[in-house]
This record gives structure tokens, sequence and C-alpha cells, in this order.
């Protein structure tokens, strides 16, 4: 039987936010144990997203944006802004902090926010690896065009294609544009996958999709997607986790002794300071 999970909304600095992982439903998809649908929306001029300096550990981000422009800036030194069609990936590993801010230039007129950010838990024998952040511009990703259908691999492999962004365990992860009436099979090559409606009216296998809705096909469905208006959409999945994961705040881990001492390093300042973005920071949560 076909799952739909039904996302939760957040604020995040500014910006409302759907996640649909994790949830009762669904813990996690393949290595994908956070997802997240920011916007749409069109934030007012001199207004922006204000996602203060934060700490992670256990897991890579991985920000892919449809409209609009984020800057990010971590404890590696990286400053680098994201624009439609980029990825940004970010390895915390056993360690890192980092801040998502719109851009000063955006600020000044009215400008829209669209996109994907997902986290995938890192496998147990890198969960302390070293930390890195790797940013792949629109023109470096794999990308189709046939009968209607956008489809551009952002990690891991699909139809055929393969990413140039580094990954840890086998990984499903394309961005899928389809015109009204066009028609796509979901790629089959994996052990767990899902789809995000972000934008647009759907069905799978004959079934009305609801958008802003994360749908995990039956294991032997067919998968046949098709747009009745223009559609945006993610597919995501691959290979099942290694074992469980704690979350707690921004931290994942196969231990929750690790969190804790995360806490601990974080309250203490030992995940080090933004340069350019050290005036300020998230506090640990007191829940």
């Amino acid at each position: 039987m076909t799952t739909i999970i039904a996302p939760r909304v957040h604020d995040i600095g500014g910006l409302e936010v759907r996640r649909a992982v994790p949830s009762i439903q669904a813990r996690s998809i393949g290595p994908f144990v956070f997802v997240d649908q920011m916007g749409p929306a069109v934030m007012a001029p001199g207004t922006g997203i204000d996602v203060r300096p934060h700490p992670h550990i256990g897991l890579a981000t991985v920000t892919f944006l449809w409209s609009g422009a984020i800057g990010h800036r971590d404890t590696l030194g990286s400053d680098q802004v994201i624009r439609p069609g980029d990825v940004n990936w970010m390895t915390a590993g056993r360690g890192i902090a980092h801040s998502e801010r719109t851009p000063p230039v955006e600020r000044e007129h009215d400008h829209p926010v669209h996109g994907m950010q997902t986290w995938v838990a890192l496998p147990k024998s890198h969960e302390e690896t070293d930390p890195g952040f790797f940013h792949h511009s629109a023109a470096t990703l794999p990308q189709q065009r046939r009968n209607g259908a956008w489809l551009r691999v952002i990690a891991g492999r699909a139809y055929g294609e393969e990413s140039p962004v580094k990954v840890f365990t086998d990984t499903l992860n394309v961005a899928i544009d389809l015109d009204a009436g066009a028609e796509l099979d979901l790629d089959t090559g994996h052990l767990e996958r899902a789809l995000y409606i972000l934008e647009g009216d759907a069905q799978l296998d004959g079934v009305d999709l609801p958008a802003q809705h994360l749908v995990i096909p039956e294991k032997n469905a067919r998968g046949r997607l098709r747009a009745k208006t223009p559609l945006k959409a993610m597919l995501l999945g691959g290979e099942p986790l290694d074992g469980p994961r704690h979350l707690w705040w921004n931290f994942v881990s196969s231990s929750k002794e690790r969190i804790e001492q995360a806490k601990h390093d974080w309250e203490s300042g030992r995940f080090g300071t933004i340069p350019g973005d050290d005036k300020e920071f998230i506090p640990l949560p007191e829940r």
C-alpha cells in the first residue's frame, strides 16, 4: 500500500518549512533521515533567511534550490552562495558549525525562495570522518530532458547517470520537473525510495497525490508518475541505514553518548567559530 506523509510546518530563521522526515511513518528513507521543503515563499525587501550558526555531527546536509539564493558559511572557512540547480553538500562528520543567510543583494528587492534541504546519515564507519564542504554548480550535474521531463541527478545514481557529488552509501536523489501531461517511471534501482511533491497536481499509478506531501510507493509498484499540471518533485532514497540512528536537534548518531558529547562541545565552544559570522549563534535547546 502506498504511504502518504503529511509534513509538519516549522519556522527556520524567517522561512516556513515542511518537514516530512522524520515522522511516525518514516524514520528514514534509504540514508535520508531528514526531509524539509523550504518555501515556496516570496520575501519582502529588507528581509531574508537568517539561520544563525549552529552545529552538526554524524550527517551530511544536502541543499538544492528551484528558486532563490542562500549564503552558506561554516567553521572550515567556506563562504558560498547556492543558486537554483546548484548542490551544497556539507559533511558534518565529527563536527562542523554553519550558518545560512539570504545574501545582501537579494534583500534589496522581493526575492523568491523554494527548495529542499535533506540530511543523509553517515554510515557508522564514517560518522567521525573529517568535516567537509562541497559546492557543485548546476552545469556539473547530469541531467536529462525527454518527453516533457527534466531530470537532474543531485546525488548518487539514477536513470543511468551518476552525480559528481561524493556519497558514502548507495544514494538516490533526483530533482524532477514535468510539463503538464508528461509521464515518468520512477527509477527502480534502489532498495528504498520516496517521492516528495513540491508543487503541482500529480498521479502515481493513476492515483491522485496531494502536493507538499511525501509519498512512499509500494515495494512492487510500477511507479508511473503523471503530471496533471506542471510539477516539481524530488525522488530520494537508496541503501537502508546500517542500524538505527538517534536524532537530537541538529545531531545524528548511532550513539546516544556521542550526542551528549556534542551537546557539551557546543556549549563549550569546541565547534569553533565561523569567519564572517561569529557574532551570533543558536543556543542549545533546553528540551
